[in-house]
């Protein structure tokens, strides 16, 4: 039989559960379309500065 105690604990699980996993989503996004563009940004501008002008050998 079905108590209300098991009840609370299924539904705090599921609630739990989903946002656990909503959690997991959003540092996703946040790693995708915030940090990985940032990095990139970061690495590209770091080597332009250290790559000579081939303006200056001219």
């Amino acid at each position: 039989m079905v108590t209300t105690t098991g009840i609370l604990f299924i539904v705090s699980a599921v609630i739990l559960f989903f946002f656990w996993i909503y959690g997991i989503v959003s540092f996703y996004f946040d790693l995708r379309y915030r940090f990985l563009p940032a990095a990139r940004t970061y690495l590209r501008d770091d080597e332009r500065a250290h790559r000579p002008d081939p303006e200056e050998y001219i």
